[in-house]
């Protein structure tokens, strides 16, 4: 039985709208939506349950949608992202599109009279963005060069779809998982290098071996946002990789039953974790499951300091290469997006992958197409060596499109990212992690220097401001930043940043440096 079907009055508005509907019946509503428009659409199925499939009104574009796709593994077809760029490319100006810190993408600018044709369209393509939003498992993330890596460990690539299938009855709405107490991220690692940032997920697969048997260990718990930050720990469980899809399920059952549900500040998995203990949450979910899980391997195979995977690398295929593309702050325009979908095409297998770094990476391109590649005009823009500072920024959304953002980010990051570049010498990658309030999209904890927006006050005004976080680490022994700094207001922030970077990360003044170009083998 579902939790909270019990003294409904005392429950949060969340949860009452949730039983008086679920999200996913907005679903045979669409042509309905479409035809009255988006200002008489009723209000709580507008702004609260058409996010089950995907779609957000944001406040800040009134009569505009951002619809959010689901994309497992970050892997897309050239096809699917040509489709995305039409889609884009329709809306002109207000048009486009973000590859998010969860290796899915984001298209904004979308009319809701439209939404029946563009759900119409991706389904031909094969993509959904169901339940993609609210109370439901976000995109499941996996290793971005799964099944082309020499050091991988375990393809994610069917894994992934395997969860993503179960939860979302493979795209056709799941009503099983569609009532969790709150948001849940999933993440798969294959490789050695933590590239899904596993501490940060409510549950996470991490590579282990057991005797001669390579599976994984599971974590559980973490999360970031405005009310609390924590690195998810381990369940003392281990499983082979055809028993990841079935305990995720369990876990998501054991989770909606007993999940808190009175303070949405407190109702992510971790509060569970926290209020049963470790022991009796393994115990419920085995329950549930119908068998023992296997206790922990000794240790996990995460030995790798992360790689961003930008520049041009050997594939494990001989003769093949993949190049990581830096997309500035994970922003794409319609033409950016063709462009992509060309280059998967003309040098590689039609395939396009997305990071978790707001990247883009196309693989297998010939050892003989390479060179063409490396002169194709785009790279100027989408460089496979990119200055510092500009390589390793992320941003969430900001204030531009997001009422939630207390700042804007995407394009203040990228401005100061390119300044900074400029003024200083950097003897090593410096990650900085932009998001614009405290709900933390942009991962900020994770960075080696992460910005949060808020309010402060200067001469007697309230400007926008950030509170800046160090001492993130992401790859082996990944750890979550302290803040060190509160409210510096964000017209004195470049000055901060490049004291920062000269007094904590070696950075040296100078007046302007030419990078040399750098390839990896």
């Amino acid at each position: 039985m579902r939790q909270g079907t019990e003294n409904n009055s005392k429950l949060p508005k969340f949860e009452r709208w949730k039983l008086e509907k679920d999200g996913l019946a907005v679903k045979e509503e669409l042509n309905e939506f479409a035809r009255l428009g988006w200002e008489d659409i009723d209000p709580v199925d507008r702004d609260f349950r058409l996010k089950w499939l995907g779609l957000f009104l944001r406040p800040v574009t009134p009569g505009k949608f951002m619809l959010r796709l689901r994309v497992p593994n970050g892997i897309l077809t050239s096809e699917q992202m040509r489709m995305l760029a039409k889609i884009v490319q329709r809306y002109g100006e207000d048009g486009s599109a973000d590859i998010t810190t969860r290796q899915n993408i984001q298209l904004r600018g979308l009319l809701i009279e439209d939404v029946p044709d563009i759900f119409s369209r991706l389904h031909k393509v094969g993509l959904t963005s169901i339940q993609s939003g609210m109370d439901n498992v976000r995109n499941i993330t996996g290793s971005p060069i799964a099944g082309i890596d020499a050091t991988e460990l375990i393809d994610t690539r069917e894994i992934v779809r395997e969860v993503q299938d179960l939860i979302t009855d493979r795209g056709h709405g799941n009503p099983s998982f569609s009532n969790l107490p709150r948001k849940f991220n999933i993440a798969i690692a294959g490789g050695r290098d933590n590239s899904v940032h596993a501490e940060i997920n409510d549950i996470a697969f991490v590579p282990a071996y057991k005797g001669d048997i390579l599976g994984f260990n599971v974590l559980v718990g973490g999360y970031l946002s405005s009310t609390r930050c924590v690195s998810a720990i381990p369940m003392n469980a281990w499983v082979e990789a055809k028993d990841v899809a079935p305990l995720c399920g369990a876990i998501l059952i054991v989770y909606r039953d007993n999940g808190p549900r009175a303070n949405r500040k407190k109702s992510r998995l971790m509060w569970l974790i926290d209020a049963w203990g470790i022991e009796k949450f393994r115990t419920e979910v085995e329950k549930e499951l119908g068998s023992k899980l296997e206790t922990a391997a000794p240790k996990d195979e995460i030995d790798l300091e992360k790689s961003d995977r930008i520049g041009i690398y050997a594939q494990k295929q001989p003769g093949y290469n993949y190049a990581g593309l830096n997309i500035p702050v994970g922003r794409l325009g319609a033409e950016d997006m063709f462009e992509l979908a060309r280059l998967a095409e003309v040098y590689g297998n039609e395939e396009i992958r997305l990071t978790v770094e707001q990247n883009a990476i196309i693989p297998y391109i010939s050892d003989l197409g390479l060179e063409l590649f490396l002169q194709e005009p785009i790279l100027e823009k989408f460089s496979v060596n990119p200055k510092p500072l500009v390589r390793e920024l992320v941003s969430c959304t900001g204030a531009q499109f997001c009422n939630f953002a207390l700042v804007e980010t995407k394009n203040r990051a990228l401005a100061l990212a390119k300044e900074l570049t400029e003024e200083l010498f950097l003897p090593k990658p410096v990650r900085i992690h932009w998001t614009g309030c405290p709900n933390s999209c942009g991962q900020p904890q994770v960075a080696d220097i992460g910005l949060i927006g808020t309010k402060a006050r200067k001469n007697g005004k309230t400007i926008e401001a950030v509170d800046i976080y160090t001492g993130g680490k992401v790859g082996k022994d990944a750890c979550l930043g302290n803040c060190v700094m509160k409210g510096v207001p964000c017209e004195d922030l470049k000055a901060v940043l490049r004291n920062l970077l000269i007094e904590k990360f070696d950075a040296q003044p100078q007046e302007i440096t030419n990078y040399p170009q750098k390839l990896n083998a």
